[in-house]
This record gives C-alpha cells, sequence and structure tokens, in this order.
C-alpha cells in the first residue's frame, strides 16, 4: 500500500474514532459547534477569500467555462451565506433518538424504532466549495463524521473552509476528525476511499456523471448518487403564459449551472405559436443560446428569434450553462413520453391552470422533485425547509431528493420485554 493509501485509511479510522463519539453527542453541544462554525467562518472570510481568488485564478489559466467559475466563485455574500446555513441547521430538530412509530405486540413486547446516525458518511464533489459547509453541518448534526473530498479545483478553498470548521469543533469539545477535507489526488486514492468497508458508511458523490460513474462502479460501500440534472419545463396547453415565460426565465436563467436548473423547455403545440416568440425573445436577451426541434426553429425563425436546430444529443444533455433545448410536443402523453426516455429523475416542472393534468403529471413523473406551477429551482433542501442539504440524490435508495438530516440516519428496533422468551 501507498502511502497516499495508507493516508486515506488513516483518515477514516479517525473518522470512525469520531463518530462513535459523535453518535451520543447531546444536541446542544453539536448545536454550540455548529454556532461556532459559523463564526469560525465568518471571522476568517479573508483568508478563505484568498484562497478561493487563487483556485479561481487557476481555473481561469486553465480555460474553464462561465458557468464552472461561478460555482467555484465565492464572495462575502457567499460566505455569509454558507455561515447562515450552518445556523440554520442548529436551529433544526435533531434527528437522532426521534422515535418515528411504536406498537405493542400480542406477546407483550413494546416496539419502537428509532432513528440513530449513519456512522462516517464520504461527500466526493467537485467544483463547490459551498458544499464543505453545507455536508458537514449536516453530517455534525445527525451525528456522523464526514470525509470531504473536494475537487483539486477547489482545493485551497475547501483547504480554508475545513480549517474554520475544525477551529468550531475544537471550540465545543467535539473531536476535530470529525470533520476532514480529504486533499484531493490521484485517482488511486479516490478508489482506495470508496472500498474501504467497515470505515465508510456511506458515499455520496456530487460533480460530473464520469466521476459518478466511476464511484458506483468502483465503490464497495453503499452509495447514494447525486446525479446529473436534466430538468425540464413543460408549458401546458392550459397554462398561464405570463406565468409560463417567468417560471421558464427563472428556471434557465437565475443560476445555470446547477442541477436544479432547466435544460429542456417543453412547449404543447396549441400554445407554440403564440408562447416561443414571446420566451424566446426574453431568452435570447438574456443570454441564452436555444436549441430547438424543426417546429421549434420554424416558429422561432418566423418572428427573428435566434435558434439553432437541436441534434439528437441535445436532448438528455445536462449543459450546465446558459443553452437550452426546446421542443414542442402533442399534449401531455407527448410530454410524458419525452421525459420518461430523456430526463434523469432529477426534477420536472408542469406549467398548467388544468388540475387534473396536473395531478397526471405530478403521479406519473418519475423524478426526485415534480412541480406544479413553479420553478425547477425550488427541489433544493433549503427552498424546501430541510435546512442545507448534502445534494439531491437520484437514486431511490434510501433518499430520493434533497438529502436533509433524517435522509443521513437509519432505524433501529429497540424492543421492550418483561423477560419474554420466543
Amino acid at each position: 500500500m501507498s502511502v497516499a493509501k495508507q493516508d486515506v485509511r488513516s483518515l477514516a479510522e479517525a473518522a470512525r474514532k469520531a463518530s462513535r463519539v459523535l453518535a451520543t453527542a447531546p444536541t446542544a453541544q453539536k448545536d454550540e459547534a455548529l454556532r461556532a462554525m459559523a463564526r469560525h467562518l465568518r471571522a476568517r472570510l479573508p483568508a478563505i477569500l484568498a484562497a478561493n481568488a487563487e483556485d479561481l485564478a487557476a481555473a481561469r489559466d486553465a480555460g474553464k467555462p462561465a458557468a464552472f467559475l461561478d460555482r467555484l466563485l465565492l464572495d462575502a455574500g457567499r460566505v455569509e451565506g454558507m455561515a447562515k446555513a450552518v445556523e440554520e441547521v442548529a436551529a433544526l430538530k435533531d434527528p437522532v433518538g426521534e422515535e418515528t412509530e411504536a406498537w405493542d405486540r400480542p406477546n407483550g413486547l413494546h416496539v419502537r424504532k428509532v432513528r440513530l446516525p449513519l456512522g462516517v458518511v464520504l461527500m466526493i464533489y467537485e467544483a463547490r466549495p459551498n458544499v464543505t459547509s453545507d455536508a458537514a453541518a449536516l453530517c455534525l448534526k445527525s451525528g456522523n463524521a464526514s470525509l470531504l473530498r473536494g475537487g483539486s479545483e477547489a482545493a485551497r478553498s475547501n483547504a480554508a473552509i475545513a480549517a474554520a470548521l475544525a477551529a468550531g469543533l475544537t471550540e465545543a469539545g467535539l473531536p476535530a476528525t470529525s470533520i476532514q477535507a480529504v486533499p484531493p489526488g490521484e485517482r488511486e486514492t479516490l478508489l482506495e476511499l470508496i472500498k474501504l468497508e467497515g470505515l465508510i458508511d456511506l458515499c455520496i458523490p456530487r460533480g460530473g456523471e464520469g466521476l459518478i460513474r466511476f464511484v458506483a462502479e468502483n465503490a464497495r460501500v453503499p452509495v447514494v448518487k447525486h446525479y446529473k440534472g436534466v430538468c425540464h419545463v413543460y408549458v401546458h396547453a392550459a397554462a398561464d403564459l405570463d406565468m409560463a415565460s417567468r417560471i421558464t426565465l427563472n428556471a434557465k436563467t437565475s443560476r445555470p449551472g446547477v442541477c436544479n436548473a432547466a435544460e429542456c423547455l417543453l412547449v404543447d403545440a396549441a400554445v407554440a405559436d403564440t408562447f416561443l416568440p414571446r420566451v424566446g425573445r426574453e431568452l435570447v436577451a438574456r443570454g441564452v443560446e436555444l436549441r430547438g426541434d424543426e417546429t421549434t426553429v420554424r416558429v422561432l425563425g418566423g418572428a427573428g428569434v435566434a435558434v439553432k436546430p437541436a441534434a439528437e444529443a441535445d436532448w438528455g444533455q445536462e449543459f450546465l450553462d446558459l443553452i437550452l433545448a426546446v421542443k414542442v410536443v402533442e399534449g401531455l402523453d407527448d410530454a410524458l413520453s419525452h421525459i420518461s426516455r430523456y430526463g434523469s429523475e432529477h426534477t420536472e416542472a408542469i406549467i398548467t391552470a388544468d388540475a387534473s393534468v396536473a395531478g397526471r403529471f405530478t403521479r406519473e413523473v418519475q423524478a426526485s422533485g415534480v412541480a406544479w406551477n413553479a420553478s425547477t429551482r425550488f427541489n433544493d433542501g433549503g427552498e424546501l425547509g430541510l435546512g442545507a442539504e448534502i445534494g439531491i440524490s437520484t437514486s431511490r435508495l434510501h433518499a430520493f431528493g434533497p438529502m436533509g438530516l433524517k435522509e443521513l440516519t437509519s432505524q433501529k428496533y429497540v424492543i421492550h420485554g418483561q423477560g419474554q422468551v420466543r
């Protein structure tokens, strides 16, 4: 075993030891640690921004696209948002020890189901340094130790953030090894991490398709995939078109480089001639490149709106940029068929005033989040009241959708008897 492999095993062993302390740590102590972590994030703002500036300079030199740079960027506002998200987790109810069910058996046994931590959670992610504090906070509150393996492009930022978090842990009397940033290294080191059975209880990869496939195909520890977000907005024939325009613009342009941004617009043929030129002009004015099917090209071209013919690869594509695929569909069944074929089970939205149509859409679409008359951007832990999220699971086991505190716990049966034997 190389030195690098031995190092990551040592980190995991330290995390396992810390997890036993966290599993029984009082809620008050965990909350104090979280508040201290937030204070240290604010206090170390200059160091965090200086580290991030170095990461950004290296990314620009490497020719990374604008959407990538946006995901990587930290400023005073974003660091303050990270600190507030940590404080919001402190304010949430502690799930550890929560009784979810209880019943009595005919033989007099009293049975309860109670939440307990998973143990050690390994996060593998790229480009977004705020994931470091979000994941650490959620893991800590749910009684889990965390190993945070960010990408090399954010290595300096992640190290500076982790140092602030460790200072908060120490201040509250919890093991500094409860939260550990794993320095990025060779792929062999990553391979060693995801094979540490008995030390790591759950791996959550967040990033590009290649990373997630590599982890899922090689891991020996359980994996919950934060897969790509191929999100659709379907404008039904009964849609309020003003509402549909607002939602489409928000879903695509508010932050195009994130997984819950819309990547494809489906427009009912009954409203295409009216809606497409209108929304198309607004999208293009905001810098969006449109790639349309034959009908979309005809309608937008006739209205003088810039549009490119879509290639087959554009359907099902996660652009993570100001690019939007657009298709005219022949009603609800056609929209559902397209989503079933090209969607990634992340987030899908329908705009309609017809409740029966919306009901079919929300029942039949298989996705972790389904929105009716709302932006895809709401499939987010903070927006749904979960506090910061550790990721949006596109696996159906053991969590589906934004993963908050409860999704970072398991449940055990507590059986109380009076001497019964079987």
